[in-house]
């Protein structure tokens, strides 16, 4: 997948500035494909070069001027085309795990505090997707949003990032506790 293929399902929701899209990523995409802002930018440029988006100037008073993108029919082609391609299958690279992988003989300690300050990182991930989710079905209960809401694509892709970020932070806080049972008075504060 390349990054225009995300920015061009992101922008099915509607039109989006650079600055919006670079929001809508950091909330709702990064689970599934991270991009810097100046790489929305440079990839929403390229994308109205070849007609894959529209672009129109939007004039502020009180603010600077600002460009807002659409998916155009064409962009809407080249997702279909997309998405008959067979999808490869995901690979995990986390230098997390390499160290966890090495605690043996490595710093247990270091490692164990990683792995918590990932398990608070995840936590606060998934009270994001949370949010993002209620927010995304309104007043209705997930199965029902399920079954009768408009779009339901962003839904299932934050509900993915939720789930994973949660298998996240469980395996982090199950890993520290192993680690600290492990190593047992090894790992106890030598201040306390």
């Amino acid at each position: 997948m390349a990054l225009r293929h995300a920015v061009l399902a992101v922008l099915l929701s509607g039109e989006f500035s650079g600055y919006q899209l670079a929001k809508v990523f950091d909330t709702g995409v990064a689970n599934f494909w991270y991009a810097a802002p100046q790489q929305l930018y440079v990839e929403l440029a390229k994308l109205e070069r070849t007609g894959l988006v529209d672009g129109r100037l939007v004039i502020q008073l009180d603010r600077p001027n600002k460009r807002v993108y659409t998916v155009t029919e064409a962009g809407v082609a080249e997702l279909v085309r997309f998405a008959e391609v067979e999808a490869k299958p995901a690979v995990i690279r986390d230098d997390l795990l390499v160290k966890v992988h090495a605690v043996d003989r490595t710093d247990a300690r270091a490692v164990v505090a990683q792995l918590e300050d990932r398990a608070v990182q995840a936590a606060a991930k998934v009270e994001l997707f949370d949010g993002t989710l209620q927010t995304l079905r309104g007043d209705l209960d997930e199965d029902a949003f399920l079954a009768t809401g408009e779009r339901i694509g962003p839904y299932l892709t934050c509900l993915r990032g939720k789930r994973f970020e949660q298998e996240n932070l469980d395996w982090c806080r199950r890993g520290a506790d192993l680690i600290r049972a492990r190593w047992g008075a090894e790992m106890r504060d030598p201040g306390a």
